[in-house]
């Protein structure tokens, strides 16, 4: 368009500069000379501006346009944008609504069983009357179901009260009672379990004297009632603040005779669950004592071999073999030695090898004559095959085992372990007084002739144990049984040593 008007300016401008240079070629018209055109090219100039201004004129409409088009379609997505959010947040409003909802139903939940968690402790808590016994036996009841089905439940009970008015139902309730008994019993019972602090309110309230006291009943007890209290110091000892009140109690006798009852009087349960709290009881060293006063240690090494009880018994023999007088009551047991010996050879049972083995190796460690009855009982054989197949934990005991029966306070042990009597090294000195004597060199010979001798025990004992050992893997590895060591295996054991040990 610039250039338009441009051309046509300066046309004007030559047009008079022509008009004044050549006047004869120019028509005069009301005082003015003008250039004559012709049609043709009027026209064209005439076209021409109008043609760009009509340009100009319709870039500015369609600018214009452009322009209202873009601003629609930013009103119609700013329209369609707050629609959206608009929606999102209707949603939000929606979820937090329900939220708020269901926030307020479990809210209202809590409280109406709160409320019923404090009317039945409230019946706990009413005076023994006739008309109300019933009623707190039905409560005790629901204490029983509702604390063994929610953990939450047994600290809000305690909290509000529900663990006095229980064990005084122990003391209140008539012997023949017995659902009210059970109910009581168990309800504390689920109250203690995973809960420390409920385990300790419990018997801080005097409920180890007061079911102490239902045993000692002259009228006798019912079985229920005996199993429900069986399985209280069961839950009870489990807390290490609680096994030295109940272990000093009549507790472990209770136990002890629920234990060893041979008739139908205590379920298996009630059994297992005695076993099991002796155990706990026997953590405790200064419950050994009392446990000594009974005859535990007879019957828990006596029942070595039954299967269902023997890794829980051997547990409990670890316990009490900690102290002196466990150790000196575990060997004075008939055939305890030999008894504990043969689980080594227990394959199929690990723990029991593992449990064993650190029976004995407390035993030789601290008893000159426990370890001379290990090696009588031919334990030597049994611990090199643990050493070598027998669990991380069992091979290491095994190998500290073998150690002590080698070394005893600079006394060298009996090479042959049961091949024959121990060898103690002499002590030399010149019988002349003289430091040169004779004397002094026979019993450097002496010395040098029974050493030699032990060497060749040491070596037999190596030999057969290896031998024993190969059969054994032949047999497990279901290969021939007449198959025969190879020579190369043959010449190692003729050539083995007491250092070969796995010590």
């Amino acid at each position: 368009m610039a250039n338009y008007h441009r051309n046509n300016v300066e046309n004007v401008v030559l047009g008079r500069h022509h008009h004044h240079s050549h006047r004869s070629k120019s028509a005069s018209v009301a005082g003015h000379t003008f250039r004559l055109w012709n049609a043709a090219s009027f026209r064209r100039i005439i076209f021409d501006a109008v043609s760009c201004g009509a340009s100009s004129r319709y870039a500015a409409r369609s600018n214009i346009s452009d322009e209202k088009q873009h601003l629609q379609q930013k009103q119609q997505h700013h329209k369609t944008t707050s629609m959206k959010n608009n929606a999102k947040s209707e949603k939000l409003s929606d979820l937090l609504s329900i939220a708020e909802a269901e926030t307020d139903v479990e809210t209202k939940k809590k409280e109406e069983k709160l409320e019923d968690l404090k009317r039945l402790v409230k019946e706990l808590q009413q005076h023994e009357e006739d008309s109300t016994k019933n009623k707190k036996s039905e409560a005790a009841a629901k204490v029983r179901l509702l604390a063994k089905e929610e953990l939450e439940v047994r600290g809000t009970l305690a909290m509000l009260g529900a663990i006095p008015p229980l064990v005084a139902m122990l003391d209140e309730t008539e012997q023949n009672d017995v659902n009210s008994l059970v109910s009581s019993l168990y309800a504390l019972l689920n109250l203690g379990i995973g809960n420390d602090a409920n385990k300790a309110a419990i018997v801080k309230v005097g409920s180890v004297e007061k079911m102490l006291k239902l045993i000692e009943s002259p009228d006798g007890l019912d079985s229920s009632v005996s199993e429900a209290i069986v399985a209280n110091f069961l839950g009870l000892s489990a807390l290490d603040s609680n096994k030295p009140i109940i272990g000093s109690s009549a507790s472990i006798y209770f136990l002890v005779r629920t234990l060893q009852s041979l008739d139908d009087e205590s379920s298996p349960q009630a059994k297992q669950d005695a076993l099991r709290a002796l155990y706990n009881l026997s953590i405790f060293p200064g419950n050994v004592a009392f446990i000594l006063e009974t005859d535990l240690v007879v019957f828990l090494v006596n029942s070595i071999g039954d299967m269902e009880v023997t890794e829980r018994t051997l547990a409990t023999l670890s316990n009490i073999v900690s102290t002196r007088e466990g150790r000196k009551a575990i060997s004075a047991v008939p055939d305890s030695i030999p008894i504990l010996v043969d689980v080594l050879n227990w394959t199929d049972s690990p723990e029991c090898q593992e449990k064993a083995s650190y029976i004995l190796m407390v035993m030789a460690h601290k008893s000159y004559g426990d370890k001379q009855a290990m090696i009588e009982a031919g334990i030597a054989s049994s611990l090199l095959e643990l050493s070598l197949l027998g669990s991380t934990l069992a091979q290491k005991r095994a190998s500290r085992i073998l150690e002590i029966l080698r070394v005893d306070k600079g006394k060298q042990v009996s090479g042959s372990y049961g091949l024959g009597a121990a060898v103690s090294a002499p002590i030399c000195g010149s019988l002349s007084g003289k430091p040169d004597g004779g004397g002094g060199r026979e019993c450097f010979e002496e010395d040098e002739e029974m050493m030699s001798e032990e060497k060749k025990a040491v070596k037999q004992l190596v030999q057969q144990s290896l031998q024993n050992n190969m059969r054994k893997i032949v047999k497990r590895a279901n290969l021939p049984h007449d198959i025969v060591p190879s020579d190369h295996f043959k010449s190692l054991t003729l050539s083995s040593t007491s250092k070969s040990l796995p010590f």
